[in-house]
């Protein structure tokens, strides 16, 4: 049974969450149709498109993504304290440039501006459109909506490109993000349609390749730096190589001997870890992170538990074996 949205990602609270969303009936709206021979490749690039306009719109900032031939992974850190700081100019400003005004199929900039002058003139408009810029579920819909009217009017269609509802799981500590950053980066590899990180088109790992050599920490890809994690761009990409070689059993791939050091950082051996980032689908469900964290969110949603729980106990309990021994 799915939770209420807003107990998963609770309005005006900063936040990492990890969203999936999937062509109605996991058809190949995005890629190669293996039925028909069409493809729809190019509707990838709208999507990666659509997600950096909108990342410098909101309050957030994309950590990762993968645009897959029938699904979106991204990975996003919403503050709405960001939103806060705005003056009332700069709140109509950014809405008007994500509902501009529009005569015909051209957007009409006189009346944008008018109508940008009327909102910041009214306080209670300003507050409603604030706490919309610094919402997850209206990132997603403006992400999601666009495509799929552009896509039906492509196939000259009606009826629903996205399933009905986009799925979320909250992010509740930095080991837990960065697993989850991993899991998204090797979508391309895993599902078979990339050979290796550079080739992995339309995902944010293809874009970190371009900055791998300097020690600058790792941000988001796109949108606002909210919050830079205590790992450079360089590492990451070590790690994220490291991890995926490991899966493949690939000896001959870079960065398969020994874990990178930052894994130690992380207190995870190379097995909790190769289990922590292939099992994020899986092994959990609304929630990721640590015993601790999945314990007060449970709490939270007032619930007694929530999967993936009693897994990560066991996991940190042989940790601490290998660690002893």
């Amino acid at each position: 049974m799915s939770a209420p949205r807003h107990q998963m990602v609770p309005p005006g609270e900063a936040g990492y969450f990890h969203c999936i969303s999937r062509c109605v009936r996991r058809a190949f709206l995005c890629g190669q149709d293996t039925y028909t021979g069409q493809s729809f490749d190019h509707r990838k690039q709208w999507i990666e498109d659509r997600l950096y306009q909108l990342a410098n719109i909101f309050a957030v900032g994309v950590y990762a993504y993968a645009v897959m031939s029938n699904h979106v992974h991204v990975v996003a850190h919403v503050n709405p304290g960001v939103a806060a700081s705005w003056s009332a100019d700069e709140v109509a400003e950014r809405w008007l440039r994500l509902c501009p005004v529009r005569s015909g199929s051209e957007i009409d900039l006189a009346a944008s501006a008018i109508k940008a002058s009327h909102i910041a003139a009214d306080p209670a408009k300003v507050a409603i459109y604030r706490e919309r810029l610094a919402s997850l579920p209206w990132f997603m819909r403006c992400l999601n909506e666009p495509i799929a009217r552009r896509a039906n009017r492509e196939d000259a269609c009606t009826g629903r490109f996205w399933e009905g509802r986009y799925r979320c799981q909250a992010l509740l500590d930095e080991t837990a993000l960065l697993a989850c950053m991993t899991y998204v980066d090797l979508n391309p590899i895993r599902a078979g349609i990339a050979s290796d990180l550079p080739s992995s088109r339309h995902t944010s790992i293809c874009r970190r390749l371009q900055h791998v050599g300097s020690r600058a920490l790792l941000e988001p890809i796109a949108g606002h730096p909210t919050h830079a994690l205590s790992m450079s761009v360089t590492d990451y990409v070590k790690l994220v190589e490291w991890t995926g070689a490991r899966r493949r059993m690939d000896c001959r791939a870079p960065h398969f001997g020994d874990p990178p050091t930052v894994l130690r950082s992380l207190g995870m051996t190379p097995e909790s870890w190769h289990a922590e980032v292939f099992t994020i689908e899986s092994r959990y469900w609304r929630a990721v992170g640590s015993v601790e964290a999945l314990i007060n969110k449970a709490r939270d949603l007032g619930q007694r538990w929530l999967k993936g729980g009693g897994l990560k106990r066991l996991c940190r309990s042989r940790v601490r074996s290998t660690v002893a021994a």
